[in-house]
């Protein structure tokens, strides 16, 4: 790796960045990248894809170079940074061949489809010397330094648990805008497309940061319920508890998310203390603080863009927000995932289909009730199965959870 020079991040070129799937949510990571651009601090070298990006795709720029061979693209660019939103199970693979070239990387979530996978990665990532940052893009947020600063300073007393909580809805088009999409496997390969592990991913391992427990050797144990409405090989309703060995004094976190919703809401995670909550609305950098006797406090916070900071690690040694090794906790919750049995679908009278809203003809599968389901989840930290037991609403099609240790290894 080359070493930090400090003070060089206005004064050197612009570093030169390759994107490696530009369409689908790359498209987001392009208009990132575009941002950048404008304060010279990267320019776009060029871009991998299936497909050439044409001039309307590219919004009339040119002199960008395209290619389907990410490594000879690395090669003839001199790209010093690769941002890869490829699918889930190519993630390994194109971060080593990145890594072989010592081009540093902002890798896509989830990190890998294995925890095998997630270590050959990394172990690549190390040999290579380059730096590798993890785009769970909710960590750059300066709200979470702030909820464990409060917790820290024993705002809401003794923390018994922390629950995160997402209910959100995808139409039939979601499942079916790429082969990988909603699968556990493709071509023989892992890839578990689940609800826990994309989509609401974010929920997971924000809060497993704030509990401080977020590295793979944080991880007690794992318990996991996965349901499917849809006809997909994945999870679409689960839920989750891993207990840590560090952070929140009982080292509990629950999960509970959908993407079966009726009336879907902000995903949000929530500490519970023996004297109040904080609620942190990880999409909006927005937290509000509980306690008793006292009026509810709302604030909100400014976030960290995850490229700038991988920059500015590259060019003033500052500290990466999200290294592989930050996301180890998360990556035992995929191998818990993965190796569990496989979802279980909900009966027939337990969803119904509706339109999908967008006016395009797309229908949805909703589970009635399910919004209900996962706050319950997120509020008395307890599983799907256990709802009704704790006090909950009940969900009379929950199957009792597994742990992950005889899910598999």
């Amino acid at each position: 790796m080359t070493p930090p020079v400090p003070g060089r991040a206005t004064a050197a070129p612009a570093l030169p960045v390759v994107l490696a799937g530009a369409r689908g949510h790359g498209r987001w990571h392009l208009d990132n990248i575009r941002r950048l651009a404008g304060t010279g601090l990267v320019r776009l070298a060029g871009i991998c894809e299936l497909r050439p990006l044409g001039t309307e795709e590219l919004d009339g720029a040119g002199g960008i170079e395209q290619s389907t061979d990410l490594a000879a693209l690395l090669e003839r660019t001199g790209a010093r940074v690769a941002v890869i939103c490829t699918p889930i199970h190519t993630h390994a693979d194109l971060a080593l061949a990145a890594a072989e070239r010592g081009v540093h990387v902002l890798l896509e979530k989830p990190p890998a489809p294995s925890y095998a996978e997630f270590e050959r990665m990394t172990e690549g990532l190390r040999a290579a010397g380059v730096a590798c940052q993890i785009g769970f893009q909710s960590l750059g947020s300066h709200a979470v330094t702030a909820v464990r600063d409060l917790v820290a300073d024993g705002a809401i007393g003794a923390v018994r648990g922390i629950g995160a909580a997402g209910a959100w809805s995808r139409d039939l088009a979601y499942w079916s805008r790429a082969p990988w999409a909603g699968r556990r496997r493709l071509d023989g390969r892992d890839v578990v497309d689940g609800v826990l592990t994309n989509p609401l991913a974010h929920a997971v391992a924000t809060a497993l940061r704030i509990d401080g427990g977020d590295r793979a050797e944080d991880v007690a144990g794992i318990e996991v319920e996965l349901y499917r409405a849809n006809d997909i090989e994945s999870d679409d309703t689960s839920c989750a508890r891993i207990r840590t060995v560090r952070g929140a004094d009982t080292g509990q976190v629950t999960a509970a998310v959908t993407l079966c919703a009726e009336r879907p809401g902000e995903p949000y995670v929530v500490v519970h203390g023996d004297r109040g909550r904080i609620t942190f609305w990880y999409k909006q950098d927005r937290v509000r603080l509980e306690r008793r006797g006292r009026a509810p406090k709302t604030t909100e916070h400014a976030r960290t863009d995850l490229l700038r900071n991988l920059l500015a690690h590259l060019t003033e040694g500052e500290e990466l927000l999200v290294p592989p090794e930050r996301t180890g906790a998360f990556m035992r919750l995929v191998e818990a995932v993965r190796t569990a049995p496989e979802p279980h679908p909900l009966p027939a009278d337990a969803w119904r289909t509706e339109p999908g809203g967008d006016g395009g003809g797309s229908v949805r599968r909703v589970v009635p009730g399910i919004e209900e389901l996962v706050a319950a989840g997120a509020e008395r930290l307890a599983l799907y199965s256990e709802l009704s037991r704790s006090g909950g609403p009940p969900a009379p099609w929950a199957a009792p959870a597994v742990p992950a240790e005889e899910a598999g290894p």
